[in-house]
């Protein structure tokens, strides 16, 4: 071994070195398996007939009948239904968010993310329209077709906007996105948009939590 190297290896700056190498990003596998189910049962729920495919689409959603029923499985069975086939754009966007989260921060984290977006929005929307519905006789807000993924795909945009290191780019990008959900519920003022701006405002705070994190352990790191 030439007397240069020993000279590092003794001294403990090449492994020092190496420690503070970065893994490489993970292969994201569960956002491309996730998104390839959700098309698929919108394909063989669109060849069921109406009558039967609404029916069904209601018994998974989170809506206000459901969820003060008591049943809480909708939390998770109405993230892997859609009304409608996705549409190529849109399934291109969702499976680019979710595996670049799932690259960035390990299949569970960024599942943890996606998850507490969705759960969280849909609890905080029912939160808000329980005391204003009528559920005895139920009516149409009370039993609405709530399903889908963009719950989860805007906490994960609210997330990854957070967690820029950049200071800069992060306020931009995170007031961006919080514009954005803002314009449609001063306009419209449904409960689904309503949801896509909490589910923002929840993955921003997943995000901010992930980058603290992520800042400590450099730090922690870079010390040792």
């Amino acid at each position: 071994m030439p007397k240069a190297a020993s000279r590092f290896l003794r001294r403990g700056v090449l492994p020092g070195a190496l420690s503070r190498v970065r893994p490489a990003a993970a292969v994201p596998w569960l956002a491309p398996l996730y998104v390839g189910a959700v098309q698929l049962g919108a394909y063989a729920t669109a060849r069921l007939p109406d009558r039967r495919r609404t029916e069904l689409l209601r018994a998974h959603s989170t809506n206000v009948v459901n969820l003060r029923a008591g049943r809480w499985r909708t939390l998770a069975t109405s993230a892997v239904l859609v009304e409608q086939p996705l549409s190529l754009p849109y399934a291109a966007a969702l499976l680019t968010v979710l595996g670049t989260a799932e690259a960035r921060w390990g299949t569970r984290r960024a599942a943890g993310v996606f998850a507490a977006g969705h759960t969280g929005a849909c609890l905080l929307v029912y939160a808000g329209l329980r005391g204003r519905v009528r559920t005895n006789p139920p009516d149409a807000t009370a039993r609405a077709v709530d399903v889908g993924a963009s719950y989860g795909f805007h906490a994960m945009l609210g997330a990854l906007a957070a967690a820029v290191p950049h200071r800069g780019a992060r306020t931009a990008a995170t007031a961006g996105l919080l514009a954005l959900g803002t314009w449609p519920v001063r306009r419209a003022r449904t409960f689904t948009d309503a949801g896509h701006l909490t589910a923002t405002a929840l993955g921003g705070m997943c995000g901010a939590g992930i980058r603290r994190t992520a800042g400590q352990r450099g730090i922690g790191r870079a010390g040792g």
